[in-house]
């Protein structure tokens, strides 16, 4: 806790009064031109990662960077309704111009779909969660031999990212703005132990590194 406290404090008397003038004009409203959708992993950190200011990104965090799929209001659970609410607000009040979607290496919540039930059943709400992503798992197991871990790892990041993108355009409101080219959507894939950041290219179905 006293580091916590010692950064507040660093934050107050520094980088505060470093960017003053634009906490203050952010006192009222805030315009942040992108939503950023990312894992909740402690390593990930999406204002450092696009060197970004405040007011810049609207940020959701969760377990492996899912998107639930569009349901009607009526039909919401809680499991899902934090994240859905977050993308709502952010394409339909904010109205945002760009959606990135963030993976990364090495992500535990990826990882943990191919967990034995009786481990996950030990975390019922993580377990219902990773329910979101079996169609990911699926298609995993379909391409890639089961005994290669570190090629499932890196498939499953990936493939995770690119899905996830696919539920986006689940959501009328995102679909008819996507198609007017008002809204862009970007598939973005961290590597933490390199800095190197990859942009998935639609065209040719796979990950290029950002230069």
């Amino acid at each position: 806790m006293k580091s916590l406290v010692a950064g507040l404090i660093k934050f107050r008397t520094q980088d505060y009064e470093e960017h003053k003038n634009l906490f203050c004009r952010l006192k009222r409203r805030q315009e942040p031109h992108t939503l950023f959708i990312a894992c909740s992993d402690s390593r990930v950190v999406p204002e450092l990662i696009t060197k970004s200011l405040p007011g810049e990104l609207f940020v959701t965090r969760n377990i492996a960077n899912i998107v639930p799929k569009y349901k009607e209001a009526h039909e919401y659970e809680a499991t899902t309704s934090a994240t859905t609410a977050a993308i709502e607000y952010a394409v339909k009040v904010l109205k945002v111009k760009n959606i990135i979607i963030c993976g990364h290496s090495n992500c535990g919540g990826c990882s943990s779909i191919y967990l034995p039930d009786e481990v996950l059943d030990e975390i019922p709400a993580t377990k219902k969660w990773l329910e979101l992503a079996e169609n990911v798992k699926t298609r995993v197991l379909e391409e890639l031999p089961k005994d290669d871990l570190e090629m499932r790892e890196w498939l499953t990041e990936q493939v995770n990212i690119v899905e996830q993108i696919k539920h986006l355009l689940t959501y009328p409101f995102i679909v008819e703005k996507y198609n007017n080219n008002e809204i862009d959507i970007i598939g973005m894939y961290y590597t933490i132990e390199t800095g190197e950041v990859f942009i998935y290219n639609s065209m040719k179905g796979a990950f290029e590194l950002a230069n």
